[in-house]
């Protein structure tokens, strides 16, 4: 990557050090590229139109995190959390890395099929309302 100045600068990724029985990872540099960076749609006047890059799951509870923005450099994540309740909100690639079952299997996987979607869609998909 390079600065204005044509200066080479290396950035540091979040790395994913706890996916290993999952065979995949939470976030691949390819994927995080794609991603736009924390604040990115923070003056969005519909957060219907914003863009969901990613989808989280865990298969043993049914929770989704559908990650909009985030900071490649720590793995802070902002976007729709489905869980308890359906809201926007930050989480942490790490922590949910790190969730475990049954022993230490990850409990935390990433849709590998996932194509990228509004929040409207996804929340009229959900709801099970067709647009």
């Amino acid at each position: 990557m390079s600065d204005v100045n044509g200066t080479t600068t290396t950035t540091t990724m979040w790395q994913d050090n706890h996916s290993g029985l999952c065979r995949h990872k939470l976030m691949t540099k390819e994927l995080g590229e794609t991603i736009p960076a924390l604040y990115a749609n923070e003056n969005v006047k519909n957060t219907d139109d914003v863009m969901a890059h990613a989808k989280l799951f865990c298969p043993y509870n049914g929770w989704r995190w559908y990650v909009t923005e985030w900071d490649p450099k720590t793995g802070t994540c902002f976007g729709l959390v489905e869980g308890f309740e359906t809201e926007l909100g930050y989480f942490d690639l790490t922590e949910l890395a790190e969730v475990t079952v049954l022993g230490g299997v990850p409990a935390i996987e990433r849709d590998l099929y996932w194509k990228p979607m509004t929040l409207g869609e996804i929340r009229s998909e959900s709801s099970g309302v067709t647009a």
